[in-house]
């Protein structure tokens, strides 16, 4: 009888598998953090601007209907806690204007009009459209505005 020895090709097989394994792990969970990072982050700001479509203020003011609310057509705060907000021009293709989540105390002002806004929670919001105060929405349910266009 001989002796048995292990195959050192074996041992390196073993080795590349164990490599490969350890590789698709590392995308996996790069590719999943980069997902979620991207369904929860802020919206990216590196595209193109359209011409005569001005850009969305961030107002850290505290009464926000004493903030030009009365010339400026939509004027949202978050005063509860974070939420989800969509806001577009409105229209069949009306461009995204805020697409994701506005954390409490957030304030920001919209100075084109038609308008469409959807809010995950609309108890989370104050609203205000041409200065005027909307009423408050049930909390924890979905809500939704319309600003119309001034003549």
């Amino acid at each position: 009888m001989g002796r048995h020895r292990s195959d050192p090709r074996g041992l390196a097989r073993i080795l590349i598998a164990a490599l490969a394994v350890a590789a698709a792990l590392a995308l996996l969970i790069g590719g999943g953090v980069a997902l979620v990072n991207a369904v929860t982050g802020e919206p990216e700001k590196t595209g193109p601007s359209s011409a005569g479509t001005p850009p969305v203020k961030d107002t850290p003011s505290a009464d926000i209907t004493k903030t030009q609310a009365t010339v400026v057509p939509l004027v949202i705060r978050v005063t509860g806690q974070a939420t989800n907000v969509l806001v577009q021009v409105a229209g069949t293709r009306g461009k995204i204007l805020t697409k994701g989540t506005l954390n409490s105390g957030e304030t920001r002002q919209y100075e084109v009009a038609p308008l469409q806004v959807v809010a995950a929670n609309g108890g989370a919001l104050q609203v205000v459209i041409y200065g005027e105060l909307q009423p408050a929405k049930p909390e924890g349910r979905r809500a939704t505005w319309f600003v119309n266009a001034r003549d």
